[in-house]
């Protein structure tokens, strides 16, 4: 199975991509993700009007270090011009910029942003125009089917992203109105990749190795983006990768787990507060140990837990369980 991609410029290791997810693919995640075989990681959605205002806050999520390239930068914003801005302030942070049009929460839409963009095809050619000439950098669009179960206007978002120069499009195949209910219907994937020149990357529900595989299968897209599923769970690229070179994937080991939950909280330590980490930590922590025996208990008692050395022994003693071997 083909793994190369190539966006614009930028010629990726493979073709498997951590998603930008507000909130959680900082970088410790994003570390973790490229360790286990990630090509491309991104930012959180960062605000165009918070890195125009020159809010220091805003530029923390641009913070990385040396090994952690080539990595995207996903802007999210409603005005041509500030986004051209905010692509021009980024640029020096990454190596690709994203335009976000796809998110669905509620603060995001009520600004013009993320996923109402999707009932704006003017506004869509007039932001790519911008931000293409603001910027050398390969750039993409991440988007959903549509506004309403109904409105489907991928398809006529991504040929306007194509024709004002954009160098691949991300599909999550479902509507703003879905939220993440409901399946992602891969089948959208293929249809926005036949009538497309430029990359498709495919996203939404992917959560095993075989899904990787699934999807490129059914939808002949050109990489996968990996979203809630790599949420205490890296070694989904290392297993999609064995799988897509025709080998056997190998699930991690309890040992695997614990060291890698471990070397998360102390990646963590390095770019916050003790405080701030062992409080970002419980949620890992909680997708680390989904399908483990005592998952529910552990996950009781980490959000109890407030100080490193009790949080690095409870990591220790759960992971250690001789019922835990996988």
């Amino acid at each position: 199975m083909n793994t190369v991609l190539s966006i614009g410029s930028l010629q990726l290791e493979n073709n498997l991509i951590l998603a930008p997810m507000a909130g959680l693919t900082n970088l410790p995640m994003r570390i973790l993700a490229r360790e286990a075989g990630a090509a491309l990681t991104f930012t959180e959605m960062v605000s165009v009007n918070g890195l125009v205002r020159d809010g220091k806050k805003t530029f923390d999520l641009l913070r990385r270090h040396p090994g952690d390239r080539p990595m995207g930068v996903q802007i999210f914003g409603d005005d041509p011009e500030l986004l051209a801005e905010g692509a021009r302030l980024v640029e020096p942070h990454g190596e690709l910029i994203d335009i976000n049009m796809g998110c669905p929460v509620r603060k995001v839409v009520g600004s013009g942003a993320g996923s109402a963009l999707l009932r704006e095809p003017a506004k869509v050619a007039a932001i790519v125009r911008a931000v293409r000439k603001a910027t050398t950098l390969p750039l993409t669009i991440k988007i959903r089917t549509g506004w309403g179960t109904t409105e489907h206007t991928f398809l006529e978002i991504g040929r306007i992203a194509e024709a004002e120069g954009a160098d691949a499009v991300t599909l999550h195949p479902r509507s703003r109105a879905q939220m993440f209910e409901g399946h992602a219907d891969w089948s959208r994937i293929e249809e926005l990749k036949d009538v497309l020149a430029i990359p498709v990357i495919g996203s939404g529900d992917i959560f095993t190795a075989a899904d990787v595989v699934g999807m490129i299968g059914q939808t002949g897209c050109d990489g996968v983006m990996v979203a809630r599923g790599g949420l205490g769970n890296p070694w989904l690229f290392r297993e999609a990768l064995a799988l897509m070179a025709g080998e056997e994937p190998v699930p991690p080991t309890a040992a695997e787990k614990r060291l890698t939950a471990l070397r998360h909280m102390e990646l963590f330590l390095e770019n916050a507060s003790e405080h701030v980490a062992v409080r970002e930590m419980r949620k890992h922590l909680s997708w680390y140990a989904k399908g483990v025996p005592g998952a529910s208990q552990f996950r009781a008692g980490i959000n109890r837990i407030e100080t490193k050395a009790a949080m690095i022994a409870a990591i220790d003693e759960f992971f250690s369980e001789p019922d835990h071997a996988h």
